[in-house]
């Protein structure tokens, strides 16, 4: 039998696997729906079965066939399943009918459940904590409008998804991962989910870097030392020229807020200047010193703009592998944007790693742990957070036409009455979640 086998499921370019196989494990089989990512893994990875199907139409029996494996007989099952219904850069979807991305955690957990691996890996991102059941656009909440149902309310998505996984039995445990805590040079945060059918005892990876090191971490890897070997010609998305001009006039580390003043509102467009929020990926420029933000599927998004520190671009496809630190040697394929796509969607490396090796030392403590009926959580600031996350947002009573100052108070008083009518929860995320010290 192949060693620490493998069964990567939603594996896109394998940024997750190529981490997992660094720390000893050996992925056994690869299901990916996406052509191009499938094609991608075929070209570096020739004698790995692939299936290139949707995961709704693959049967378990179908996988384990093709990974050569039985039921019991592989270590790990992995996969981040499509993140972009709960991300913060889409639409927020998450179960809607509209969008059955949102629901895909469930044939994860139907995989789990039956090949009856020893461990289990899922990632996704960080939205996933925040997300509703059902969106309801801000401009439909507050006074005039219907109260809110407990499924659209902030979390409520999680508390399902948190309900679902307990059901597995076992030892579950999860977190939100920075990736650059673990030498990754970007700024990317990953909710992980590790958990043991077998009851073993399930730990997060120690970080190993951090933003203001101690005595067991080093500092965060910057830009700098990710990008500046790169010898090969760059392939890149190019900008258009007013990009370009503005570009030129921003710093290293600096966005459209470092133009000057006069020029701000034609550079972003008076939607995004007189809008409230952060905004803070529009003209963006990256810094040498720091590590990369969260990249996304394309460096040219105009609210996560990805531009080069030093040159009038944005980043190239060779640079975007870096920092996700695939190697060198590995070659994606299908158009400039579907690289881009697969790249950016992909977990980093060195976070992989550090998941693998958190499991591996899991295998060889194999210490026993009591059956839980819920998932465990072993970061305090989170837990808190997750308790105290608000429900909703509402956008302020300017965007709904509300200048005056006396009307705007009085529309904040009545959204604050509208919330406190709002549906009861159905589910209560605390049934199936409990902090337990490290």
């Amino acid at each position: 039998m192949k060693k620490l086998p493998v069964i990567s499921l939603f594996s896109g370019a394998m940024g997750l696997d190529i981490g997992l196989e660094q720390a000893g494990f050996e992925v056994c089989v690869a299901v990916e729906c996406d052509k191009d990512a499938a094609n991608t893994i075929r070209l570096n990875k020739p004698n790995l079965p692939v299936i290139n199907k949707r995961i709704e139409d693959i049967t378990t029996e179908e996988i384990l066939s093709s990974a050569g494996l039985k039921v019991g007989e592989a270590c790990l099952v992995v996969g981040g399943p499509s993140c972009q219904a709960y991300s913060t850069a889409g639409s927020r979807h998450s179960f809607a009918d509209t969008d059955k991305r949102g629901t895909l955690f469930r044939h994860f957990l139907r995989v789990v459940r039956e090949a009856k691996p020893s461990f289990f890996v899922m990632e996704n991102v960080k939205g996933i904590l925040s997300a509703a059941i059902k969106h309801r656009p801000l401009k439909e909440r507050g006074p005039t409008y219907p109260p809110l149902r407990w499924e659209e309310q902030l979390g409520s998505a999680f508390t399902v998804i948190a309900q679902e996984l307990s059901a597995l039995g076992g030892n579950i445990t999860f977190d939100l991962l920075n990736s650059a805590d673990y030498g990754v040079p970007q700024k990317r945060e990953r909710v992980i989910f590790i958990g043991s059918l077998a009851g073993s005892k399930v730990m997060m990876p120690k970080p190993t870097h951090s933003k203001d090191p101690t005595n067991s971490t080093t500092p965060w890897q910057c830009l700098r030392a990710a990008l500046s070997d790169i010898n090969e010609p760059h392939e890149y998305a190019d900008c258009n020229k007013n990009v370009k001009q503005f570009l030129s006039k921003i710093p290293p580390g600096g966005n459209w807020r470092n133009l000057p003043s006069e020029e701000q509102e034609n550079a972003v467009g008076p939607g995004v200047y007189r809008s409230w929020g952060g905004r803070t990926g529009f003209l963006r420029r990256l810094s040498w010193d720091a590590p990369s933000p969260a990249l996304t599927t394309s460096p040219l998004s105009k609210a996560t703009f990805f531009g080069h520190p030093k040159e009038l671009r944005p980043l190239s496809i060779q640079e975007y592998a870096r920092i996700q630190q695939f190697p060198d040697s590995w070659i994606f394929t299908g158009s400039k944007s579907s690289r881009y796509r697969q790249i950016g969607n992909a977990v980093p490396v060195g976070l992989g790693r550090a998941i693998g090796l958190a499991v591996k030392q899991s295998l060889s403590n194999a210490i026993k742990a009591d059956d839980r009926s819920k998932i465990t959580c072993h970061n305090k600031q989170l837990m808190t957070r997750l308790c105290k996350r608000k429900v909703t947002y509402f956008n302020p009573p300017d965007m709904h036409g509300i200048t005056c100052s006396l009307q705007a108070n009085e529309w904040i008083a009545e959204s604050k009455t509208w919330l406190d009518n709002r549906e009861k929860p159905t589910l209560d995320l605390l049934s199936f979640l409990e902090f337990e010290p490290s």
